[in-house]
């Protein structure tokens, strides 16, 4: 039976409008039982709710935030800034040089509180002319985003709301984290609206599917994370990890993107490996692009590249 996180259920909102929805800890604990996570049911069992049983908003926006505001320490050591810059840094300048006009827009999809964001706003590491947007569902996370971001007097911005109903477009698509929390379907669904849109690529880091991920999420989360929740999610999350072979199939959904996986699981020290991208970007800038990353290009590999390396 498939892990569920608890972040994802006591929480809810409107697909499209990302209005706030009411959640009944009844249903969450229940669920969890079924599913057989007692410890899980036991920890929202523990959370408060009014005298309908509707989880307290305010108590989860409290404590999801603190979960999140912990969860930064993983970016910050993992270096996914630094990491995303590798590959988005010759992908920026690819669209530039094929003739796109006006800002490079960087749309990251379920931004949480916006660390890379605000690191990439922070570090000013992709240059000029780049417009940094956050988006997420959760209100009170984008809220406090938004926040952090005028506290430190940085130039990005960030939205509640759905990341493909924005006024104005993405040009690239990215994000950190996310991809595990779809099931294949809505995955699939997912991609399939990047490639409808006008943007001209994506770049989506998520947890590789080693077999040491479940170990080193455990070790990470009990040395890093004080909430039960936290620790809890961080292993959920290594086993939810999607496959490489699943990640280029969902991301084939893309029409008129070119599906690209970097440091597939074949082909990396499993020692090493914590997250990896899935690229996607217009045929006509994948020359370029391997263009610009010079010898890392060997590392991107297409579906056809992909089956061959892995016999």
């Amino acid at each position: 039976m498939a892990q569920l996180e608890i972040s994802d259920l006591i929480t809810a909102a409107d697909p499209e409008s990302g209005q706030r929805l009411p959640v009944w800890r009844a249903e969450v604990v229940e669920r969890l039982r079924v599913n057989g996570d007692a410890r899980a049911a036991r920890l929202v069992a523990e959370l408060p709710a009014d005298q309908d049983g509707v989880l307290d908003p305010g108590a989860v926006d409290r404590l999801l935030i603190s979960v999140h505001t912990e969860l930064q320490r993983l970016s910050e050591e993992l270096r996914i800034g630094q990491r995303l810059v590798h590959l988005i840094g010759p992908l920026v300048t690819t669209i530039r040089a094929a003739g796109h006009a006006g800002p490079v827009r960087l749309v990251d999809i379920g931004c949480g509180l916006g660390y890379l964001v605000r690191w990439l706003a922070a570090t000013d590491a992709l240059g000029p002319h780049v417009e940094l947007v956050g988006v997420d569902l959760n209100a009170a996370l984008v809220g406090e985003a938004d926040r952090l971001a005028r506290a430190e007097r940085l130039g990005c911005r960030f939205v509640h709301g759905n990341a493909f109903a924005l006024p104005e477009a993405a040009t690239v698509y990215i994000s950190t984290g996310v991809l595990h929390h779809f099931p294949e379907p809505a995955l699939t669904e997912f991609f399939r609206a990047q490639g409808n849109s006008p943007a001209m690529a994506f770049c989506h880091y998520d947890i590789a599917a080693t077999g040491l991920a479940p170990i080193g999420a455990w070790m990470f989360h009990r040395a890093r994370m004080r909430h039960p929740l936290g620790r809890h999610d961080g292993v959920a999350s290594a086993r939810r990890a999607h496959s490489d072979e699943s990640l280029l199939q969902a991301a084939s959904a893309a029409s008129g993107m070119r599906p690209l996986l970097y440091e597939p699981r074949h082909a990396a020290n499993p020692f090493c490996t914590t997250l990896r991208p899935v690229l996607g970007v217009r045929p006509h800038l994948e020359p370029p692009l391997r263009q610009a990353l010079g010898r890392a290009s060997r590392r991107l590999l297409g579906p056809e590249q992909f089956a061959q390396a892995a016999r």
